[in-house]
């Protein structure tokens, strides 16, 4: 299914249904009952994190440029401080690991669907002095909850993509979330809502490896956390993540991120003990997607590299480093 999506969205098929006009009506009911806990409480505005992190690191060698794009999830929305969002957390881990100052630029935007990364990459692209050297992506929940075509969400992601590659920035791409896992969400929508962001993360994964970029595959990965303590886990509207749940994607993410660079310890070489492999493209995102944390890059087409790379700690943002709200 991923690769027909994916073939759809690169040769401008049409919609590929995921869901069963029997399921329909069972869908719309538990959708509205899901419409009543979810989003209980509201989620505050984002917080600005835009700005320099590893200042003490001034001098050493010229900053590295980081762009950040997507949705809610990517502009951190869920938590208070600038310090707790994706974008600080990976600024000052990727800071720490280069031994260099970091700039970060967020253009992400709460609610943006797919189809927004064009006015966004366009944004970042704007000033070709600020030409990022890498990007990370988060996009795909709300092309799910909004029913856009899942070949239309991959094509204007792919199209992201190769733009950003054309600009000489490498690209990380954290693939849809596991929407199975937020609390108030119950079968049979539990079930169907696994599936079919299972199904977009893989399309999307073929799609962005295509163009050159890496995936990451956020799937379930705050699953375990989300079951065991949701109040941590979840923010005050019980569907983005709080500052716990954000620390835990980001040090999914920030391996890959670094290994973009070329400034992780571990090479692209396999290790066979933790399921690492050569496989074709197709079979490697539908590994991921069920697979979260793991990492897809492209290797000799139409072969992909299957990677789980070892996590670390990332260093809290010191309060010094936490910029000062972007112009609006």
């Amino acid at each position: 299914m991923a690769r027909r999506i994916a073939a759809g969205a690169a040769y401008g098929g049409g919609s590929i249904g995921l869901l069963g006009a029997a399921a329909v009506g069972v869908v719309l009911a538990e959708v509205q009952l899901a419409k009543r806990s979810v989003g209980g409480g509201v989620a505050p505005v984002p917080p600005s994190a835009d700005g320099r992190y590893g200042v003490a690191l001034a001098g050493l060698a010229p900053p590295l440029r980081l762009g950040l794009l997507g949705d809610s999830t990517a502009a951190g929305q869920g938590v208070r401080r600038a310090g707790q969002t994706p974008g600080a957390l990976l600024a000052s881990g990727l800071a720490a690991v280069a031994e260099r100052p970091v700039e970060l630029r967020n253009v992400a935007l709460p609610g943006a669907q797919s189809d927004d990364l064009e006015r966004q990459v366009g944004q970042l692209l704007s000033d070709p002095v600020r030409t990022p050297d890498v990007c990370v992506i988060m996009i795909g929940a709300n092309d799910v909850t909004h029913r856009m075509p899942a070949t239309q969400s991959v094509r204007y992601l792919a199209a992201a993509v190769r733009r950003l590659r054309t600009a000489g920035a490498e690209v990380v791409v954290g693939t849809c979330p596991d929407l199975g896992t937020i609390e108030p969400v119950y079968q049979p929508l539990r079930w169907l809502a696994r599936r079919v962001s299972r199904q977009l993360a893989a399309a999307q994964t073929i799609g962005v490896v295509e163009q050159g970029g890496r995936t990451v595959s956020l799937g379930d990965l705050l699953g375990p956390e989300f079951a065991a303590n949701p109040r941590e886990m979840f923010a005050v509207d019980n569907y983005h993540p709080s500052a716990e749940g954000y620390a835990t994607a980001a040090m999914a993410v920030l391996p890959t991120l670094c290994a973009a660079l070329g400034l992780w310890p571990e090479s692209d070489r396999l290790d066979a003990s933790r399921d690492e492999d050569i496989l074709p493209v197709a079979k490697a995102a539908a590994e991921a997607a069920s697979a979260a944390g793991t990492e897809v890059s492209g290797a000799r087409a139409p072969w992909a590299l299957l990677k789980h790379r070892r996590r670390r700690r990332i260093p809290p943002v010191p309060a010094a480093e936490t910029a000062a709200p972007r112009p609006v």
